[in-house]
């Protein structure tokens, strides 16, 4: 069974060691960062700070590991993403209902006053404190159709925010849509503390038409229940802990940024429309959230990695059915780097499926194709194929002007992020279509030529994964 909410995942977590309480004072300036990197880096539990100066217990790192995703999906490491990909071919419908806990308490017009939320303060040169785990639900403003998607919130003042929503995203292009058709502002909402697999679903890849609620139910197996806003029409999940209802006014801009984002550098200060809180709600007791961003590994990786990589496979394979595996590993900010595993089914198939990767949404900056021998999450076999099953002059392509990736630090940022173009690079690092490859010790007989190739043999001891080394193992 899904989890109902965000608690029931905490309790979840609790139960197998994967959280903790600090009740000790720490403090939003840069200290729950601190702490929240040094469990990040030993694989540690997610933390509850729970005197944080404000009324509102503070919950970070809970998509900080491996294990801890695997508790959210109920999966273990072998199926998890098998299992992902399976319920990425399911659609059930959002349930409405009339009220739900997170209308508890409800906050409006003048009573709004941000400063009452624990927004850290991750990065030292941080424009200011960040809500970076919400999510926004925002409405096609011509089909109605819902989108959901992780943008980072910065808190200007008491009663101002500003957001930054790159062009290529359904929230911008739903922005841009409502300005197109003359509209002055535009409604959405910000969600922090909800189901993980709500939290899982927002870094999908699916069509722009998509209902993501669908999206959600599937992954979860069963039905989200949402709540109308008070404020504006948005539906939102009816048991989160906290829901920001907001105003977009296009006709004001204020300075955001910088961030130390997920590329690890700092985005510079641009201006971003003014965005303004229409509402406040939250449930009894609420917790509210932090996740860490910066320079690879952290939270914000992690969060993505999973779902990315199983909507990417899927989508990817309906155009190249032989594709095995792929990865998009947080070493590239879980975008700019991708591995694929196919095995071509003529000559030249691995270049095209290189120039679809580059034409893709993802916007990869690299991309590598081996055989499906390879592993494409083991760095080592990956640089191992690229340096003795490639020929640079043959095996490489470089594409320029097209468009920018998402927050690149090595784009021109004197231009807007939607006239940004930037270059890829495509490695195939697969055998030439036809080459057989026999491991020294295969059992399986001798290897024959087909297609006119030829066989290459790589060498390998049989059976050294299993060998029984109990004094390594001790270590």
């Amino acid at each position: 069974m899904p989890f109902q909410d965000f608690r029931e995942f905490l309790d979840a977590l609790r139960a197998q060691g994967e959280l903790i309480d600090v009740d000790r004072p720490v403090a939003l300036e840069l200290e729950v960062a601190k702490a929240m990197r040094k469990s990040a880096a030993v694989a540690g539990p997610a933390v509850v700070f729970k005197d944080n100066g404000t009324r509102f217990p503070l919950v970070g790192g809970v998509y900080n590991s491996n294990a801890k995703a695997l508790i959210a999906y109920g999966c273990d490491r072998e199926n998890v993403f098998d299992e992902i990909v399976t319920r990425l071919s399911t659609r059930i419908p959002p349930t409405y209902v009339d009220d739900g806990p997170v209308h508890e308490n409800v906050i409006l017009g003048d009573d709004i006053d941000l400063s009452i939320l624990p927004v850290p303060r991750y990065s030292p040169d941080d424009g200011g404190p960040y809500i970076t785990p919400g999510f926004v639900v925002s409405h096609d403003p011509e089909t109605g159709v819902p989108d959901i998607g992780h943008y980072r919130c910065e808190i200007i003042d008491t009663k101002t925010m500003s957001m930054m929503a790159a062009p290529s995203h359904r929230f911008a292009k739903n922005q841009a849509k409502a300005l197109r058709m003359g509209h002055k502002t535009f409604r959405a909402a910000l969600v922090i503390g909800v189901d993980p697999m709500i939290a899982y679903a927002c870094p999908i890849q699916v069509p722009e038409d998509t209902n993501d609620w669908e999206v959600v139910g599937g992954l979860r197996g069963a039905s989200v229940e949402l709540v109308k806003c008070r404020t504006n029409e948005v539906y939102v999940p009816a048991h989160a802990e906290v829901v920001i209802e907001f105003e977009v006014d296009f006709s004001q801009t204020v300075e955001e940024g910088p961030l130390g984002e997920y590329t690890g550098y700092y985005t510079p200060a641009s201006p971003k429309p003014v965005v303004r809180p229409t509402a406040i709600t939250h449930r009894h007791g609420a917790y509210f959230q932090a996740l860490l961003t910066g320079r690879p590994t952290t939270e914000n990786h992690i969060l993505k990695q999973l779902s990315f990589e199983a909507s990417f496979y899927d989508m990817f394979r309906q155009q190249f059915p032989t594709v095995t595996a792929v990865a998009i590993p947080p070493s590239g900010g879980v975008y700019f780097r991708l591995v694929i595993a196919m095995r071509p089914r003529y000559s030249g198939e691995a270049r095209s499926a290189i120039l679809a990767a580059m034409g893709s949404n993802l916007r990869p900056k690299t991309v590598v194709v081996v055989d499906p021998d390879i592993d494409v999450h083991d760095s080592e076999q990956v640089e191992w194929a690229m340096a003795f099953r490639t020929q640079p002059a043959r095996d490489v392509i470089i594409v320029d002007s097209l468009p920018g990736g998402v927050l690149d630090p090595t784009a021109d940022e004197t231009l807007p992020a939607d006239q940004r173009t930037g270059s890829a690079i495509g490695i195939d690092a697969t055998y030439p279509y036809g080459t057989v490859i026999k491991t020294v010790g295969d059992l399986c007989g001798p290897a024959s030529e087909e297609h006119g190739g030829h066989v290459v043999e790589v060498a390998d001891i049989p059976g050294w994964r299993d060998y029984d080394f109990p004094e390594l193992d001790a270590k």
